[in-house]
């Protein structure tokens, strides 16, 4: 698998590297391969996440259990944060790239799967998202922190991984306490 995604990463690099960086991140090759996205690429995939984690986060808000609302309130704050983060490099000229404005439509089909979900399936939705959601921002991260080549980004992405790293284990516990049995229940919850 690892060789077809070498061979796969080599092919696309020779139609231009602009493209191939694009295409690599965005198909997850970059992360298989542990490569470093690009500056833009690093900042179009956190600042969507950002946008959908605040949405997803307004919708656990209103739908979930106590635990994913509370969980879903983080996620406001703390993707809101990190999105005037990078707005704010980006104004200063610490940071050359654009922002996405709208969410891609991969992004609004999870959020339309949320909104449209049973009130007793919201969680076995909701809790999946979150620790998928935030394994591949703890990856870019990782990635862009090591491997980086915009030095106050790099900064900001190693300062920023302990916060999704703590996300991650708290979506990783809401998703494990989905599972488990309460008194009168079956233990197949799913």
């Amino acid at each position: 698998m690892k060789k077809l995604l070498v061979i796969f990463a080599a092919t696309t690099m020779l139609t231009g590297a602009a493209l191939a960086e694009s295409v690599t991140e965005k198909t997850g090759v970059n992360s298989a391969l542990g490569v470093a996205p690009t500056t833009q690429d690093f900042v179009t995939e956190a600042a969507t996440s950002d946008m959908i984690e605040i949405e997803a986060g307004k919708i656990a808000q209103m739908r979930g259990t106590d635990a994913e609302k509370k969980f879903g309130a983080q996620m406001v704050a703390d993707h809101t944060r990190t999105s005037a983060d990078i707005k704010a490099m980006i104004a200063t000229g610490k940071l050359k790239a654009e922002l996405p404005k709208i969410i891609p439509s991969s992004g609004e089909s999870k959020l339309d799967d949320l909104k449209n979900s049973k009130n007793e399936d919201f969680s076995s939705v909701y809790d999946p998202m979150q620790v998928s959601a935030h394994e591949d921002a703890v990856s870019l991260f990782e990635r862009y922190g090591k491997s980086g080549d915009n030095a106050e980004l790099k900064a900001w992405a190693n300062k920023t991984l302990p916060a999704l790293k703590h996300h991650l284990d708290m979506a990783n516990r809401l998703d494990t306490e989905r599972m488990r049995p309460t008194v009168g229940q079956s233990s197949d919850r799913r």
